[in-house]
């Protein structure tokens, strides 16, 4: 599990491949002091295993379904990569619950100054994650948590402080570009309780499915009525 708090900004050193499958050599410092083979790593929001470790950083290996549903496979050598170990359990708690396990990916639609913020619109690619993103609720972007300002039913916006731009590769980021989208677990929990044994399990079903609806015997049996 992590936190969403970007712990340092890594580069990607070189990529071996095959197919669909990616071996990631990263460059790292701040990460490295407690860092151990079969430990988690949030890259870029996507929760990876370190598989081998050396004095500049470390590799981790990428699935095909990885690949297939994340920007990893846009990476280049030189890329700027955020990177945060999992939550050791007597930290604080900064952020919110993040898994590591993105839901998807987004587009940046504008990116725009506001005083001392900037302003991120990004339009998610999948129309099943705006049930999950709601003002003022968490969500996860490249690994960083943030908090939604506006949602729209085509796009949601991050205000985003200059602390959290200048720590992070959002700084990197223009209009255009794709992110690792992640929703708050909590509500994707809640969903698939509601839904289960009434609603469509696969993905393509799920895209058409009407929301979720609450019934009068669900709550009896629950003990709210």
């Amino acid at each position: 599990m992590f936190t969403g708090l970007i712990e340092e900004v890594g580069t990607l050193r070189g990529v071996s491949s095959s197919g669909e499958g990616m071996v990631l050599h990263i460059n790292a410092s701040g990460i490295m002091d407690d860092l151990k083979i079969g430990d988690s790593v949030s890259v870029n929001g996507v929760c990876l295993t370190a598989t081998s470790l050396s004095d500049h950083g470390f590799t981790a290996d990428v699935m095909p379904q990885t690949y297939r549903n994340t920007t990893l496979k846009e990476l280049k050598t030189g890329s700027r990569i955020n990177l945060e170990r999992a939550m050791a359990a007597g930290g604080r708690f900064g952020g919110h619950i993040v898994q590591g396990h993105a839901d998807g990916t987004g587009t940046i639609k504008s990116v725009k100054r506001d005083q001392n913020a900037v302003v991120f619109e990004i339009a998610p690619a999948r129309k099943s994650l705006f049930k999950f993103i709601i003002p003022k609720g968490s969500i996860t972007i490249d690994g960083i948590s943030l908090t939604v300002a506006v949602a729209s039913p085509s796009s949601f916006t991050v205000s985003i402080i200059p602390h959290t731009l200048a720590q992070t590769v959002l700084a990197d980021k223009r209009a255009g570009d794709s992110v690792n989208l992640e929703c708050d677990v909590l509500g994707k929990y809640v969903d698939h309780l509601l839904r289960y044994g009434s609603s469509p399990q696969n993905e393509e079903d799920r895209e058409e499915a009407e929301g979720s609806r609450i019934s009068t015997e669900f709550l009896a049996a629950n003990g709210f009525l």
